[in-house]
């Protein structure tokens, strides 16, 4: 057993891993995960962030994304946290995890920090034509892919084949929530991994819990975390 599965949330990496491994698909493995508040919420009404994960369930959200190859978000988590979305709490970890973005109108702001990464520059899934702001990040090192576009938004579908394709075997979606519910709407999500912190903070609600055909609930901390498999 590795330090990260005898870790905080040990019985929640086990069970994720275990999805993972058994894995089977043409496409990626999907992990949909994000941390609430015990009143449902995951942002501030001004879609500001909230620090809502004690440091063992972060520490166990590092682990998970090490499990992964990589870490998918929305431009909305990039413009309004400005995200790594690196593992930064297993030092020496190596490789990172690959950092995805949905941006269907391309908007991906130049100063963010994904772009001062050195290891690994940012995949950016947009729709449409690409204009000056394409260059501009590729510039920087992103990798752009012009996706077909779907309900709302990036086709998720067109995204998961394009990234097997690339090589991923597994992601994981870490918000916003708006892309939170479409991948659990569309039906990819392989395993929901939630944390839900005592704090009764209200705000922008997140996702509903889907119905689970497996699932359980651990502390870590003063979290608990819930891990399950979506009725499909």
């Amino acid at each position: 057993m590795t330090a990260a599965e005898s870790g905080p949330g040990s019985e929640v990496l086990a069970a994720a891993l275990g999805v993972l491994s058994r894995h089977s698909g043409a496409l990626p493995a999907v992990t949909i995960t994000w941390a609430r508040s015990a009143a449902g919420a995951i942002a501030t009404e001004d879609h500001k962030p909230l620090s809502l994960s004690s440091p063992q369930s972060m520490a166990m959200t590092h682990a998970l994304r090490a499990a992964h190859d990589a870490i998918l978000v929305g431009i909305s988590t990039v413009v309004a946290d400005d995200p790594l979305l690196s593992v930064r709490l297993l030092p020496g970890f190596p490789p990172q995890p690959q950092p995805v973005v949905l941006d269907t109108t391309l908007r991906f702001p130049q100063q963010a920090r994904l772009l001062a990464r050195t290891d690994r520059k940012p995949w950016i899934f947009f729709c449409g034509d690409p204009g000056p702001q394409c260059a501009a990040l590729q510039q920087r090192g992103a990798r752009l892919f012009r996706a077909a576009r779907g309900a709302g938004g990036v086709d998720l579908y067109d995204v998961l084949v394009t990234l097997a394709d690339q090589g991923i075997r597994s992601v994981m979606v870490e918000g916003g929530a708006r892309v939170l519910r479409a991948f659990l709407a569309a039906g990819f999500a392989d395993q929901v991994i939630v944390t839900t912190s005592p704090s009764t903070i209200h705000g922008l609600r997140g996702p509903d819990l889907p119905a689970f055909v497996q699932t359980f609930t651990h502390g870590v901390g003063p979290d608990r975390v819930t891990w399950g498999l979506p009725n499909a």
